[in-house]
């Protein structure tokens, strides 16, 4: 992985980002024009925007800590245990980007809206339900008024 990641590296051009598919891995690359590039190994579910916005974090963090001249003249071994925080925080996507921290709390409001207009129709049809059914003890005691008026029309109480 790491052959193929230099070489992944090496031919991104600088200032290009670029995500390259390869034994089920995806490698996320950004090339910057001071002459670094990162590159990060994920799983191919793992979004390439949040892949690209940690590349973004680290590489400039990394340019800020560390001036050209500390790395352009051998292979030297440079000290960034800022890195291990990222990897902790970025091992799940949706707490790491607030794009989607946000859709998926639109998502379970979605969810939870769908079931509030599922449960007011349901209560719109009960109410439907009770209102012919009052109309209909209505009608019955109506019915029941004028029977029992004929009934004590014959009859003279005294």
């Amino acid at each position: 992985m790491s052959l193929f990641s230099k070489t992944v590296a090496e031919r991104t051009k600088p200032g290009q980002r670029q995500d390259v598919e390869e034994n089920g891995y995806t490698f996320h690359v950004y090339g910057r024009t001071e002459g670094v590039a990162g590159v990060i190994i994920s799983d191919q579910d793992y979004p390439a925007l949040v892949a690209h916005q940690l590349l973004s974090k680290v590489v400039d963090e990394f340019l800020t800590k560390y001036p050209r001249t500390a790395y352009a003249d051998s292979k030297p071994t440079l000290a960034f245990p800022q890195l291990k925080e990222y990897l902790v925080k970025y091992q799940d996507p949706a707490q790491a980007d607030s794009i989607m921290k946000i859709q998926k709390e639109l998502d379970e409001t979605k969810i939870v809206l769908h079931k509030t207009i599922e449960s007011v129709l349901e209560r719109g049809e009960k109410i439907d339900t009770l209102v012919a059914k009052s109309e209909g003890v209505s009608a019955q005691s109506k019915m029941f008024y004028t029977q029992a008026k004929k009934q004590n029309s014959c009859c003279v109480v005294m």
